[in-house]
């Protein structure tokens, strides 16, 4: 029994061999939320892998989310949370709300957990460094005005200085999307759009999307892979891509047309996903790449 045990955990060693040299020193944005959030034994399972990636010579930046945690938060507050076209209305009291658990609970837990693991982390947000500037998001309304939804922002630009920095460095970013104008206000951002921005600006190897399904799924409800743009393009004409995972599709596919070798949106809520995606012939959700 022992003996197959050592016999399979040198065969998966070696399968990830190959994945190890080819990687080293080639940066992964890994976008972090959902139910891998949310379970104890998968937050660990995660600080595990990235651990591992910055050990074996890999620069990890996570970017992470933290939309239920807002919620319980405002909820408890006695505060309601309403909602336009899926994007939360954000006022002032909103915001400081955001912030306080973006910037402050949610990025300090995934600091620790990553310390905790054995490695080093540094939480920040779009704020800090000058690292995320932002502008209001404008959202069309069917009258053809846009609809005024408070401090929620896009991606104006990224500060590649400040994460060039922290890569060449044994430090893993913790990044929470919130990013600032030129006038000092803050604006929620979501995490899916700051992890590709931040992907697209550090030229990644991978942008890494955890979600809260198996991957892309067709019709018949197989798992879709070594996607190229162009047949991402014609599953969203054809209706095979629609809805929730629409703004996650183009958000990996903007990333490999400004430069990222592959995208990935993978199921969070397998353990150690990021590894398996990473360092495995056969990966754990769907690839995407520009051809």
């Amino acid at each position: 029994m022992e003996h197959n045990k050592a016999h399979n955990t040198a065969h998966i060693l070696t399968e990830a061999l190959p994945y190890i040299q080819r990687f080293a020193g080639k940066t992964v944005v890994i976008k972090y939320g959902g139910n891998a959030m949310e379970n104890e034994a998968l937050k660990n399972s995660f600080a595990r892998d990235i651990v591992l990636m910055k050990a074996v010579g890999m620069h990890p930046v996570v970017v992470h989310g933290g939309g239920p945690q807002i919620a319980d938060l405002l909820n408890r507050l006695g505060k309601e949370s309403k909602f336009i076209q899926g994007m939360r209305v954000t006022d002032n009291e909103t915001m400081s709300v955001v912030e306080m658990v973006l910037g402050g609970l949610v990025n300090k837990e995934i600091v620790s957990l990553i310390q905790r693991n054995g490695g080093k982390a540094l939480g920040l947000t779009g704020k800090d460094g000058g690292l995320i500037k932002a502008r209001k998001l404008e959202i069309p309304a069917e009258n053809g005005d846009t609809v005024d939804i408070g401090q929620v922002g896009e991606v104006e630009s990224v500060n590649i200085e400040v994460l060039e920095m922290l890569a060449a460095s044994d430090v893993i970013p913790v990044i929470a999307p919130i990013g600032a104008d030129d006038e000092g206000r803050a604006y929620n951002i979501n995490a899916d759009f700051v992890a590709g921005a931040v992907a697209e600006v550090l030229k990644a190897e991978k942008l890494i999307l955890l979600t809260n399904v198996a991957g892309l799924k067709d019709k018949q409800g197989e798992i879709l892979t070594g996607l190229t743009s162009a047949r991402v393009q014609a599953l969203i004409a054809d209706g095979t891509i629609y809805g929730g995972m629409l703004p996650k599709i183009q958000c990996a596919l903007s990333a490999v047309e400004q430069g990222v070798t592959s995208s990935h949106i993978i199921d969070g809520r397998v353990a150690h996903a990021v590894l398996l995606e990473i360092l495995t012939d056969k990966g754990v959700g769907t690839l995407i790449t520009h051809q």
